[in-house]
């Protein structure tokens, strides 16, 4: 028999990496737009990218961000499709397009590689033909921690960009700080993946050349990314330019410059996706800001890194610094494989749900992104604790 069609649902305690949990009230409304928008006949994801609505929705959204997140207006904030993996390679073409204006050569990218993702980006910028190094890579350690930036290697000369995975959702580490003055050239831009954590913390945009966020692991569906740009990073050489000196050129969707001055719909942006991010991004607003999501998310992480450290004869962490453990995805093993399954398995009988390790590490992970409440974190907790009594 079909189940009663209802947009009322129990809150789920689920803990998924992404896509990843939201608010049902967020959930709600988006479904109501879906079928009838502002009262239209027609719902979100039928009117046309270019109409005034839709730019509304692209404005309120990019507002909305400006706002929670300070960000100068040396900025500009849009919208594109292909997730971070696009992102791998949208932001070193365009970089590379930047420096070859700026200086006449073809510049070279260096990585601080402290995950899997970092990693991946790494291996992009090579894959399309850039000379791009890592300046930290803990591989070997099996992404335990993340060393302190006088331990990094120099950077090169003819750099053009410093790239760092703000917070690695495989490996559950997270940067704490970011490379300053130091360590970091002044003409060398640093560039943050920040797909599993925006909007968690707050953070100085200033410090960045560019910010680039994944909606669907925090704060949305998956279709858009977030683009976080400083406007003088626009200035672009020529497509004759870039192939005078050997450089790929992007496809055109892809350019920066094409997509700000197309106010992110150069082509057809999935609305329907903005709109929740626009609807999510409303409601951080009404509840405080990222101010009072990090005080929360702060209280989260430590209650049940708290759990984990108090049955370490039972429970192993892999992140070995306490000082670089992600506040967003908090990755630990049991003492086997087959206690690993089962407790997912069992903490599937308790409705907690999306705690499988990820497929290249194992172990359990338990993403608390800003929509899993403290709450439900605190059942999670319980369970950590009962699991590790039983199966000592």
């Amino acid at each position: 028999m079909t189940a009663p069609r209802t947009l009322e649902r129990e809150e789920p305690n689920y803990y998924g990496a992404g896509p990843a949990l939201l608010p049902t009230d967020v959930l709600q409304q988006a479904a109501y737009d879906l079928i009838s928008y502002h009262g239209d006949s027609v719902g979100v994801g039928e009117i046309s990218h270019r109409s005034k609505p839709a730019t509304a929705i692209i404005d309120d959204t990019k507002n909305n961000l400006k706002q929670l997140l300070s960000i100068p207006d040396d900025y500009e904030v849009f919208f594109l499709q292909g997730g971070g993996t696009g992102g791998f390679s949208a932001i070193v073409q365009n970089m590379m397009a930047h420096y070859a204006k700026k200086t006449g050569r073809k510049g070279k990218a260096a990585y601080a590689v402290t995950g899997s993702w970092s990693a991946k980006a790494l291996e992009e910028a090579k894959r399309l033909g850039f000379d791009a190094y890592p300046v930290v890579n803990t591989k070997s350690e099996h992404y335990s921690d993340i060393p302190p930036f006088s331990k990094w290697e120099q950077i090169k000369e003819d750099t053009a960009y410093l790239w760092v995975c703000d917070n690695e959702t495989v490996h559950g580490n997270e940067f704490q700080t970011v490379p300053d003055s130091s360590y970091l050239p002044k003409d060398v831009p640093l560039i943050a993946d920040m797909s599993s954590n925006i909007l968690s913390k707050e953070i100085d945009v200033s410090k960045y050349g560019a910010i680039m966020a994944g909606a669907q692991k925090n704060i949305g569906i998956a279709g858009l990314t977030i683009y976080i740009v400083r406007k003088d990073l626009l200035d672009q050489a020529t497509d004759e330019q870039l192939k005078s000196l050997d450089i790929s050129l992007l496809p055109i969707a892809f350019s920066f410059p094409v997509v700000v001055k197309n106010n992110s719909a150069y082509n057809t942006i999935p609305l329907f996706t903005c709109q929740i991010l626009k609807l999510v991004t409303e409601k951080l607003i009404k509840e405080g800001g990222v101010k009072a999501v990090e005080k929360t998310n702060n209280q989260k992480a430590k209650l049940l890194y708290d759990a984990l450290d108090a049955t370490s004869n039972f429970y192993t962490l892999p992140v070995k610094n306490p000082n670089v453990r992600s506040n967003m995805n908090v990755v630990f093993k049991t003492p086997s494989e087959e206690l690993d399954a089962k407790f997912v398995k069992d903490a599937e009988t308790q409705q907690l749900k999306g705690l499988k390790g990820h497929r290249s590490v194992g172990g359990i992970r338990a993403s608390i992104y800003n929509a899993v409440t403290l709450e439900s974190v605190e059942k999670l907790v319980q369970f950590v604790k009962d699991f590790a009594e039983k199966n000592a």
